[in-house]
């Protein structure tokens, strides 16, 4: 398959969507910034020290920003298996375009962020990332730490929820496609895994006893799949995501994949466990047609704690689509920017 970016190199759409190729900068989303220009967003990478381990993010500023301005800005937290580099980085560019101060970063022990082993997905760490990031745009030049929300996607979408509940420096919580890794990993997709829960955590247990004993950590999620046995998959979520991440969109930083052990973590977490304790504003994003839409109608549901929430369904969206497809993610940008711009005014 023929392949251009969206800065001006071969693209090509086949039935799984568009093939992009990494820019200049390492992005691989839809009309990704290739390089900064006067009176445009600019993009900057840094770094930053998360309980000891080194995160690496895209700080996204506004066309015109100064340094002794005073912006509200937004945290964007990447899918599960994600990077920085894919559709968090688009909304955050598209957020910046609207006029906020972004950073989406790499998880710690994924992409170019920190930490061993490799793919370690607790929500601990997920979490904290978060927080991490919400310390570091609290010192950014320009920034009013008053007026900073958070936004998360996919498993993203379920920690920024989940930390919404403890972080009360965000002031307004958004998430899409919101994906509960914790009942995933514990119930199954849609539930049809509660017969085996406890077999699963015992399999996870010695995953992390071979681990202790030197041997290589046992990886999961698209790492040995094949597009022949991706095409076979019946759960949409799971057949487009491995076209997202090995195909369409793939970056060596969003790997799609995760540690077994860390199922111990994950199967003992819920992301709507004190979900009361959401006060802020909240907006939670799905497709209509996602068969993860049960997820972020739940969670919306135990959001009792704030009397300022909503459910917004992009009509016709599968999961994976509301990563991409523009007219989907245009949808998108225009709620969040209405939601944000109404919750983080000065």
């Amino acid at each position: 398959m023929a392949m251009m970016s969206a800065a001006g190199q071969a693209q090509a759409y086949g039935e799984e969507g568009p093939t992009l190729v990494r820019n200049s900068l390492g992005l691989v989303y839809e009309q990704a910034i290739e390089r900064n220009v006067p009176g445009k967003v600019k993009i900057q990478k840094v770094s930053y020290t998360v309980d000891g381990l080194k995160a690496v993010a895209n700080v996204y500023t506004p066309a015109g920003y100064k340094k002794d301005g005073s912006y509200a800005a937004i945290v964007v937290a990447h899918p599960n298996g994600g990077s920085k580099d894919q559709v968090a980085g688009l909304f955050a560019q598209r957020l910046a375009e609207a006029g906020y101060v972004t950073l989406a970063f790499d998880a710690r022990y994924n992409g170019e962020s920190a930490g061993e082993p490799r793919f370690t997905d607790k929500p601990a760490n997920r979490m904290g990332d978060i927080m991490g990031a919400v310390d570091f745009l609290q010192q950014f030049p320009g920034v009013d730490r008053e007026r900073i929300g958070a936004f998360g996607i996919c498993g993203g979408g379920g920690y920024t929820f989940a930390t919404a509940a403890t972080d009360k420096r965000i002031k307004a919580a958004a998430t899409l496609s919101l994906f509960n890794t914790g009942d995933v990993r514990r119930n199954g997709y849609m539930r049809t895994q509660t017969a085996t829960i406890a077999k699963r955590q015992l399999e996870a247990s010695l995953a992390r006893q071979e681990e202790a004993a030197g041997g290589k950590p046992e990886v999961l999620g698209f790492a040995d799949m094949t597009p022949e046995q991706a095409r076979k998959l019946k759960v949409d979520l799971y057949r487009e995501g491995y076209f997202y991440y090995a195909v369409t969109h793939k970056t060596p930083n969003g790997s799609g994949n995760y540690l077994k052990s860390s199922l111990m973590d994950l199967m003992a977490w819920d992301a709507t466990d004190h979900a009361d304790l959401i006060d802020q504003p909240l907006l939670v994003m799905a497709g209509s047609k996602a068969d993860s839409r049960y997820m972020s109608e739940e969670a919306f549901a135990k959001a009792s704690g704030t009397i300022d929430k909503e459910l917004f369904l992009i009509p016709g969206a599968t999961h994976i689509q509301t990563y991409f497809v523009k007219k989907y993610t245009d949808q998108k940008v225009s709620k969040l920017v209405e939601f944000f711009g109404k919750h983080l005014k000065k």
